[in-house]
């Protein structure tokens, strides 16, 4: 074997590595996304990388929740979470606060019924919650995980691929 192929070999096992390693350790697939969008700012960027914990490791603390506790991530109350909008994989997973919960029936933002139990999401930088406007009520299945560390700048990586 000539060394190039060895190293492409060698390149490949260690990204798989990396990959099994970072699925083993936080129980979300995938494990990290790059942030696409302006809906989070301040707090989270654009070209930020965050790095996520799997919905079943972690309990979800809402805003309502976070504020009574006192509990704070990414500089507000409550977690982000990562969830695909109404359970689809055809689109962009979104990465919002989880505001409350929600049982079917109750208003939504927009004081419909809600037409299923889940939470109320919002970016920090949006005026309004996603629901009904992006998705429905989140429910728990469609989260892809809970984020918990943000990396600055590295995504613009990701970002600059998905665009060739």
């Amino acid at each position: 074997m000539n060394q190039t192929i060895k190293d492409i070999i060698t390149s490949l096992v260690a990204v798989a590595i990396i990959l099994m390693v970072g699925v083993a350790v936080t129980g979300a697939w995938p494990f990290m996304v790059a942030v696409k969008s302006k809906s989070m700012d301040p707090h989270i960027k654009i070209g930020d990388v965050v790095i996520l914990i799997g919905k079943s490791r972690t309990h979800i603390v809402t805003y309502v929740e976070g504020k009574r506790q006192g509990y704070r991530s990414f500089g507000d109350y409550g977690d982000v979470i990562v969830y695909r909008p109404d359970g689809r994989k055809d689109v962009v997973p979104v990465i919002h606060r989880a505001l409350y919960w929600i049982n079917r029936g109750d208003p939504m933002p927009n004081g419909r019924p809600a037409p299923n139990s889940g939470y109320i999401t919002k970016g920090d930088a949006n005026t309004q919650p996603d629901q009904p406007l992006i998705s429905r009520p989140v429910k728990p299945e469609w989260i892809i995980g809970v984020a918990k560390f943000r990396i600055p700048y590295i995504g613009y990586v990701r970002l600059i691929f998905s665009h060739l």
